[in-house]
């Protein structure tokens, strides 16, 4: 029997990741000590061998869960269509290669073809058709999702300028975005550590305060002091020395944007981002340190 660190050191996956994938349903620990901690004997280790395979191939967890869960899967199936992905991803590689081959040359030529984001879009879509509870908890409706996906297809063209300038192409950055979706629980869930949840349920609690009551007039005392905590939150989690005027300004934009006030309505209640906005408002007119 090995332990959850002896594993993670073994294969080089971290422990949240083992835990992770005991609380989906995808590798459970052969047998748990009597304080808790997990033990996986050799069957358990060739069943994660197997996950770490199908992940190298570009399966989803989900994906990969179906394949070993279920015996009449067919795995011929899957893996002539993994297959066909990666003959299309290699084709489009190839593409590319004599695309800069041209340029290199000093040919002046530019497809537009790499500069299409219809694969990018068609990722969200397909993301939102199969994690429904991923987004409702992170987007708060699958409407507001709808929205991210709007905003997408109006920046197309800031998003493909920014694709090539970080990614190299628009191909990279689809591929990048796709498998942070694939892996989008498993991700946040490693990324995200105890003192960033803290932060996070700190300054959500005092949203909470803040629109538990909208009849309260913004200037009133009481909503002026969870303002004030608000910015005194943000201050302290930032590296810059002063946030000025203009950066409270933008946050109120932010809240005043169709994709944001559509969640913060949908976590805090309607009307709370117009009520956040106009709290916000009143503390910058009457804030000192801006005269």
């Amino acid at each position: 029997m090995r332990t959850t660190s002896q594993v993670a050191a073994f294969t080089g996956i971290s422990k949240r990741t083992l835990q992770y994938y005991d609380e989906i349903g995808l590798l459970k620990p052969s047998k748990l000590t009597q304080s808790g901690y997990r033990l996986y004997d050799e069957d358990a280790m060739q069943k994660l061998q197997q996950i770490l395979f199908f992940k190298e191939l570009g399966f989803s967890l989900k994906e990969i869960r179906i394949i070993i869960q279920k015996p009449d899967f067919d795995r011929i199936a899957a893996f002539r269509k993994q297959k066909e992905l990666f003959l299309l991803k290699r084709n489009r590689i190839d593409r590319l290669i004599q695309l800069l081959t041209r340029l290199e040359k000093g040919e002046h030529c530019m497809e537009f073809k790499e500069f299409d984001l219809t694969e990018y879009i068609q990722a969200l879509e397909q993301f939102k058709t199969t994690n429904t509870k991923d987004i409702i908890k992170n987007w708060g409706s699958l409407e507001n999702f709808d929205l991210f996906i709007q905003r997408a297809r109006d920046r197309e063209a800031e998003i493909a300028k920014h694709a090539i300038k970080e990614y190299g192409s628009v191909e990279n950055y689809t591929e990048a975005m796709k498998y942070n979706l694939e892996h989008f629980s498993e991700r946040m869930e490693e990324q995200i550590s105890e003192e960033t949840r803290k932060r996070v349920r700190q300054i959500t609690d005092l949203y909470k305060r803040l629109t538990s009551d909208m009849q309260k007039d913004v200037s009133s005392e009481d909503i002026q002091t969870i303002v004030r905590e608000l910015v005194k939150q943000t201050q302290e989690n930032t590296t810059a020395d002063f946030l000025g005027r203009n950066y409270w300004e933008m946050i109120v934009d932010t809240y005043s944007n169709d994709y944001i006030k559509a969640v913060t309505d949908t976590k805090y209640g309607p009307g709370a981002s117009d009520y956040i906005v106009r709290a916000f408002q009143y503390w910058i007119r009457h804030n000192s340190s801006f005269e």
